[in-house]
């Protein structure tokens, strides 16, 4: 059974900071691009940022300089390291797993961790 628990979420105050976590079982970790994505109340899930089972990694235009993924493969988890938050980022956290090996892509979605930015 896979699963994805992400942790870390919280209230916090605008230019504060959070880090995220998103411990994985069930898969081979270290195969697994990782993303985290987010949904703000009435908006589409976007995409924050990836990193890919080699470490490459890239990050939406409105988090660069403030947000960092990285992952423990020895951990068997992603994290999201949060910084100057501003209001615009409260939303709800989505850690994602995917892995693709033509034909087939296998895919995972964690239970979503609310992040709030407000004074």
């Amino acid at each position: 059974q896979v699963q994805l628990v992400e942790s870390g979420g919280g209230l916090v105050q605008p230019g504060g900071s959070l880090r995220l976590s998103c411990a994985a079982s069930g898969i081979i970790f270290s195969i697994y691009a990782m993303g985290w994505y987010r949904q703000a109340p009435g908006k589409q899930r976007e995409l924050v940022a990836l990193i890919s089972s080699g470490g490459l990694t890239s990050h939406t235009d409105s988090v660069k300089g403030r947000f960092t993924i990285s992952r423990d493969n020895a951990k068997n988890t992603v994290y999201l390291q949060m910084h100057s938050l501003k209001p615009e980022d409260t939303a709800v956290y989505y850690c994602n797993a995917r892995f693709t090996n033509y034909p087939h892509e296998y895919e995972y979605w964690g239970q979503g961790t609310q992040v709030t930015v407000s004074s």
